[in-house]
């Protein structure tokens, strides 16, 4: 249950990313307030999982989960490139991810 709570929010934050972008700045109505109700939103799952683990971690984990969803999200629907050197760094903090989770 933790780590879907730490997934959901990873979404939520970057789905919220995605949002600040079509907000022009906070200055298109809908998509500013998609930003606020996302990022509060992530915020409580992310709050619900650290009630049951230690924060470094969890806090750790969500921002990798979020720097990936984020990548992809820029890539297949705001058709930004994807390179050799963001693919390593996705890697680089997947192994991080894993290292955390580790017992």
């Amino acid at each position: 249950m933790q780590f879907l709570l730490m997934a959901v929010a990873a979404l939520l934050f970057a789905a919220g990313g995605l949002f600040m972008k079509a907000s022009d700045g906070l200055t298109v109505p809908v998509p500013s307030v998609a930003v606020f109700l996302c990022f509060c939103a992530g915020a409580a799952c992310q709050a619900l999982a650290m009630k049951r683990g230690e924060m470094s971690a969890i806090y750790v984990v969500v921002l990798g989960m979020e720097a990936i969803v984020a990548f992809f999200l820029g890539t297949m629907v705001l058709g930004e490139k994807a390179s050799f050197a963001k693919a390593c760094a996705l890697i680089l903090i997947v192994g991080g991810i894993a290292l955390l989770e580790r017992p």
